[in-house]
């Protein structure tokens, strides 16, 4: 079995989780390549006897990995995202901080659930993405032009707000008056989206939430489109640029620029154990908040 590792940060008392998981996969006579900053700061806070070989870029991954392993939050899996991209290696989020909708492995557990999922012992949950086109080129979007939590148009240096067309399907929707506006998919509807007043959509929805942020017009309110559907932007305002974010990374663009959404032509896989549904999640970090006496 061949896997990769990816991690962001060193986090206060998380060297021992990686610790317990570099020496399970030793014993278990697993191949271990880790993103090479990772492996970096590992070395820097740990003293660790085995040489691993280390990867830095999407192109040197392939297919032959049969695990991608995630260690942080939910934010490092966007990142991981970044790497595996269409190469379907399903990703197991081991998540060493706090919330986690997407790194649903509970560190105190990182030993015992690994072994199941080294038995094989998990099922796949897949999860669209959206992806982003613009009228002019964006060196930002040339490789990654996806995202698997939301694309947002946002004010950039400015306390003004900024005016979002919008079309469906080549029809027109509204012009949003806002500080910006999301657009989402099911997994990310728990994320920013949310915090916007949009609702929870469970993954297997195939659909897009377009959350307006602080409209102007307060009977602007989030829609749900089928995620079909092409979604084109053109935003206006008072400054000459805009943001455009995808899930953490942000670039600006003039405006007036068009921006074509649509599905990504390809679903990242996420390793889920057998207590990992999403509505346990849900229960657990959102509704009632269960995780506080868990």
């Amino acid at each position: 079995m061949k896997v990769g590792i990816y991690g962001q940060f060193y986090h206060e008392n998380s060297g021992k989780y990686v610790q317990q998981l570099l020496d399970l996969l030793h014993q278990k006579g697993v191949e271990v390549i880790i993103e090479e900053n990772f492996l970096k700061l590992i070395h820097e806070n740990e003293e660790i006897n085995k040489t691993y070989s280390h990867f830095s870029t999407f192109e040197e991954l392939d297919k032959s990995y049969d695990l991608f392993f995630s260690i942080g939050g939910d934010g490092t899996i966007l990142q991981t995202v970044t790497y595996v991209r269409d190469l379907e290696i399903p990703i197991v989020g081991i998540n060493t901080g706090r919330l986690g909708f997407l790194a649903t492995v509970n560190k105190e557990k990182l030993v015992s659930s690994v072994e199941e999922i080294l038995k094989s012992n998990y099922s796949i949950t897949e999860r669209s993405l959206i992806s982003i086109k613009t009228s002019a080129p964006n060196e930002n979007f040339d490789e990654l032009n996806f995202a698997l939590n939301e694309i947002t148009v946002s004010r950039k240096n400015s306390t003004s707000m900024i005016s979002v067309d919008t079309s469906l399907n080549g029809e027109r929707l509204t012009n949003y008056w806002a500080d910006g506006l999301i657009i989402s998919t099911p997994t990310g509807s728990t994320g920013y989206s949310l915090s916007c007043g949009g609702p929870v959509i469970m993954p297997k929805t195939s659909s897009f939430i377009l959350t307006p942020i602080a409209p102007h017009n307060l009977n602007a309110r989030p829609i749900v489109v089928p995620d079909s559907t092409e979604i084109k932007l053109k935003v206006s305002g008072r400054e000459e640029d805009h943001l455009v974010s995808l899930d953490s990374r942000i670039a600006t663009l003039p405006v007036e620029t068009e921006i074509t959404l649509t599905k990504a032509p390809f679903n990242i896989k996420l390793v889920l154990l057998e207590e990992d549904t999403f509505l346990t999640t849900l229960r657990k970090k959102l509704l009632w908040g269960e995780d506080k006496r868990n």
